[in-house]
């Protein structure tokens, strides 16, 4: 047995650890699996990529098969890295039609969470640019879905945390982009009103995202750094950025060890936040190109940084609220938030639009995602906060999810009846099994 965790390093769970080295393997293993669940990068934050008894690892299938120039079509397994992907193809003029805040997730992961980025809004999650895919059933078939070939099963794989089988290989559209680099403007906005009428203003901008103060009180509460972006076209660089059309990030400077569990505090957070709010400030009004990479992953550039949090790791929260409830029921939220203190510098609030899978998690509205460190009080709190996004009719990212409850779930994802039939269908047996979904009943 060996003890694995998610991203967040927490909960840290024994499970048999199975690393198949080629396709044929995986797909035995799937059939033989004994409450197995397949596992990417182990970027997920919580238990939904740690098997019951056994976890199957995927980061041996790491080809990229075919690439259509005419189409921007690429076919790839299932464990290739966005990173790996957007190295390859970014010079060749292609990018990721969706890519979430970190690119060292697998593509077979981003389709299983169905992803979503700073575009949702406008343009969907991951799984919408899911052509086909090549699927091992825990019968032992391996089926190639589509949106003409087994339409339910795709829809149940896009989204569906793993628990439909293990993927194997992935065709997926790119887009087309002249550069690497990103036409970004600043908006303020100084308070969680003012937020939401940027995002709500802004919704023909193709990137948005909203940096928040989770510890701003009173009138400031929920001041915000609105950040807006657009691929950058060739005759909008200067001559030194032309001669470098398609930057890409060095390799990451890295935590070396774990931070005490002092460092990040309510004062330390507090300084940061400050900080960060006034050097967004200064710089809002007029645009900016930067490189691709720090606009879409600035957290990549730092190497373990869950480490920050210390030993005893952290939790990301991540809801999503329906539009005519967000406001207020944000406004409860961060007003619990800034009361109660030592909270994160990782504080994101986005626009989503309607999901596209089984499990998917977005929903039109609003998502707020914060990070904290594992204390004394804080699944309490966390319980709290979770009472509000239920009353608002939201729910949680099952991505990001290591400790929601049952009651939770079903509040929030209550209409499950086609996904249970689709697993049921193929897994008559409960082969596949999650630790998520042991905990929520999936």
């Amino acid at each position: 047995m060996t003890a694995i965790s998610g991203w967040g390093r927490y909960p840290i769970i024994d499970t048999e650890l199975i690393g198949p080295r080629t396709t044929e393997a995986i797909v035995r293993a799937t059939e033989q699996g004994d409450q197995a669940v397949a596992r990417g990068n182990g970027r997920a934050y919580g238990d939904a990529a740690v098997g019951v008894r056994q976890t199957i690892t995927m980061t041996h299938l790491n080809r990229m098969r075919a690439f259509d120039h005419a189409t921007g079509q690429v076919t790839v397994e299932a464990g290739v890295l966005l990173s790996d992907l957007i190295a390859a193809f970014l010079p060749r003029g292609f990018f990721p039609y969706v890519v979430p805040g970190t690119s060292f997730i697998t593509v077979g992961g981003a389709i299983a969470a169905d992803v979503h980025g700073k575009n949702h809004h406008g343009e969907g999650g991951f799984g919408r640019y899911v052509e086909t895919l090549l699927l091992a059933l825990p019968t032992g078939e391996v089926v190639r879905a589509s949106r003409k070939d087994h339409p339910d099963l795709l829809q149940a794989t896009i989204g569906g945390m793993g628990l439909t089988g293990s993927i194997l290989e992935a065709t997926i559209q790119l887009r087309r982009v002249e550069t690497g680099w990103i036409r970004q403007r600043t908006m303020v906005a100084n308070n969680l009103a003012a937020a939401i009428a940027a995002l709500d203003g802004n919704e023909s901008v193709t990137y948005s995202v909203a940096w928040i103060d989770c510890l701003a009180k009173g009138a400031s509460l929920g001041r915000s750094l609105i950040f807006l972006g657009e691929h950058a076209a060739s005759n909008q660089l200067d001559e030194r950025q032309f001669a470098n059309r398609f930057p890409l990030r060095k390799p990451p400077l890295s935590v070396p060890i774990d931070m005490p569990s002092f460092a990040l505090n309510h004062w330390s957070v507090a300084a940061f936040n400050e900080l960060y709010f006034r050097a967004g400030a200064r710089k809002a009004g007029s645009s900016i190109l930067v490189p691709a990479a720090p606009y879409f992953f600035p957290l990549d550039a730092l190497g373990n940084w869950n480490r920050i949090y210390g030993r005893r790791g952290f939790v990301q929260h991540q809801c999503v609220l329906p539009a005519k409830n967000a406001e207020a029921a944000l406004a409860d939220m961060l007003g619990r938030i800034a009361r109660r203190g030592g909270s994160s510098f990782l504080a994101v609030l986005k626009k989503l639009g309607e999901a596209s899978g089984g499990l998917s998690f977005p929903m039109p509205g609003y998502t707020l995602a914060l990070d904290f460190p594992i204390g004394r009080d804080l699944f309490s709190f966390l319980d709290e906060l979770d009472v509000l996004v239920v009353k608002a009719g939201g729910r949680l990212y099952l991505a990001k999810d290591a400790r929601q409850s049952r009651a939770t779930f079903d509040a929030g994802y209550a209409d499950l009846s086609g996904f249970r039939d689709v697993r049921r269908t193929i897994d008559p047996t409960g082969k596949i099994k999650s630790r998520l979904a042991a905990r929520l009943g999936i």
